[in-house]
């Protein structure tokens, strides 16, 4: 499958079906020049599927890494984002909490477990909360763990002292999200991309025509600095069918509708469009092409 992004939008005439996707503050356009009309395999078990357009059975081709899998990738990451967005709609009300481990802590298991007993002392002490968490495997092999603890009030003070004291397993680091508009692309931006220096430690095969990005940031003194990141390095430590996300009952899903363009764009007329894109998907082998153009609005970008 090849996929090009094009430089130039397509016109979508009003009567389009769009998909519209409402996540808080962040609305979702997309609109497909080929629509689906059904699936085109059936799984059979975990090692076989059925091609539904000609009967044959195939084996699956089972992967090493997330990377490997882009597209699903995409889906966990597209997730993620949209879970983010829908259920923070004022940064006040949320506190990012990012938990480490003082040892070199391998175990994906040990993780999970670890933070159902940290969240439970931290509800003891802080009341109830909704929370989303996302593991982000480092280059030594060693997990931490990144939490977004969402009240339904302003978020209290919670001193790093007292809720290390909850871990109990290492260090902790409490932000607020102060300016932030678009949480979900904020917090996922560091479970994909890992710094050169990190991703040369960890032996990651780096393309520097096509994976490094520079980014610019002020250090502490207000002077400015730049690094160095490889994009996606980060999916290749995934294991396979690792969920990356994970979150609590409460937790709000998007809504999603298939509606005409022109109500798509009158339910976002309050937002600004903060971004679009057009990408062109081609098979040759299978004779399938197909083009889709996504429209992202924010209620509060200004």
């Amino acid at each position: 499958m090849e996929i090009k992004k094009l430089d130039t939008p397509i016109l979508v005439s009003d009567s389009a079906i769009v998909r519209l996707k409402e996540c808080g503050n962040v609305t979702e356009i997309m609109y497909s020049e080929t629509r689906s009309r059904g699936g085109y395999i059936t799984k059979l078990d975990k090692e076989h599927y059925c091609d539904n357009r000609t009967g044959e059975v195939f084996e699956f081709k089972h992967l090493e890494n997330r990377a490997q899998d882009l597209s699903n990738v995409a889906k966990s990451l597209a997730q993620g984002r949209d879970l983010l967005n829908t259920n923070i709609i004022d940064v006040s009300y949320c506190r990012w909490v990012t938990l480490t481990y003082a040892e070199n802590m391998t175990d994906p298991k040990k993780l999970l477990f670890d933070f159902q007993n940290f969240n439970k002392r931290c509800r003891s002490i802080y009341g109830n909360y909704e929370y989303i968490t996302a593991a982000e495997p480092q280059s030594r092999g060693a997990w931490h763990l990144h939490a977004v603890f969402i009240f339904d009030h302003k978020a209290p003070y919670m001193e790093n002292k007292i809720v290390a004291d909850c871990w109990k397993q290492g260090f902790v680091t409490v932000k607020r999200l102060d300016d932030v508009d678009n949480v979900g692309a904020y917090l996922t931006a560091y479970l994909g991309d890992m710094e050169l220096s990190e991703a040369q430690q960890a032996n990651i095969y780096v393309n520097p025509n096509k994976e490094l990005k520079t980014v610019e940031y002020e250090d502490d003194n207000g002077n400015k600095q730049s690094k160095r990141y490889v994009k996606g390095a980060r999916l290749r430590m995934y294991p396979p069918g690792f969920h990356i996300f994970r979150w609590s009952k409460g937790i709000k899903k998007p809504v999603v509708s298939l509606t005409s363009y022109k109500q798509a764009k009158e339910k976002a007329s309050s937002a600004k469009l903060t971004f679009s894109k057009t990408v062109a998907l081609e098979d040759e082998e299978k004779d399938f092409k197909n083009t889709l153009q996504y429209e992202y609005y924010n209620s509060i970008r200004k």
